[in-house]
């Protein structure tokens, strides 16, 4: 994630295994209390990671708890997103004062572990632009990359919007020189003036971690 969002006016923390002296503050401990074990880990390791990167733009530890709708909620002036998956997990924060939303996505890099998630999350047009990209490039998993970016969308939709977005309601195009574009295919929201149509992100596969990121900058 740091070589994906290095030239962004973002801070990362990432780890490639749970830290055993990562604590949660209370409020945060309250939503995992009756999960099980491996998920209360890679929950505590992400939000030791957010900590870390808030740290990184001046900002003491805080509780960031779940929002009613399960979105993180961040310290006031603060944009930012987490994620994990096996083997992986990062926290990237901004000042809202330098990037109006941002989004981040890590999915083991391998194909769906069930085809039929793929006609789910897309429509014929992504398909077809993801089997040109296998033909060409086959050792990505361009199907897991599309179900990355889409979640990815989400994280940066929500916050500026407060809305729910489906995976039908976005179209991407993801492209081979580590790029995307997603155009939204519902009523377009008003923000900061003016009407947000999509975004722009970025994706990488490295040692065994896929990543996606979006940051839209204020102004």
């Amino acid at each position: 994630m740091s070589a994906l969002l290095a030239e962004e006016p973002v801070v990362v923390s990432e780890t490639r295994e749970d830290l055993p002296d990562a604590v949660l503050f209370p409020e945060e401990a309250a939503h995992v209390a009756n999960a099980v074990a491996k998920r209360r880990q890679e929950f505590t390791t992400a939000r030791h990671c957010a900590r870390a990167a808030l740290a990184g733009i001046g900002i003491a530890p805080v509780p960031i708890p779940r929002g009613e709708k399960g979105a993180p909620v961040w310290p006031q002036g603060v944009v930012g997103s987490m994620t994990h998956c096996t083997g992986y997990r990062a926290a990237v924060v901004a000042k809202l004062s330098d990037v109006l939303t941002l989004g981040i996505d890590a999915e083991p890099a391998e194909p769906l572990s069930d085809p039929g998630v793929l006609d789910l999350v897309s429509d014929e047009t992504e398909r077809a632009t993801l089997a040109a990209l296998a033909a060409a490039q086959p050792t990505v998993p361009w199907d897991r990359l599309l179900f990355s970016a889409k979640e990815t969308v989400y994280k940066a939709w929500f916050p500026v919007t407060q809305r729910w977005l489906g995976f039908e309601e976005a179209r991407l195009d993801i492209r081979r020189d580590g790029t995307f574009s997603a155009a939204f295919l519902v009523e377009c929201p008003v923000v900061a003036g003016a009407e947000l149509t999509g975004f722009d992100g970025t994706w990488i596969v490295r040692d065994g971690v896929l990543a996606t990121a979006i940051v839209l900058r204020q102004g």
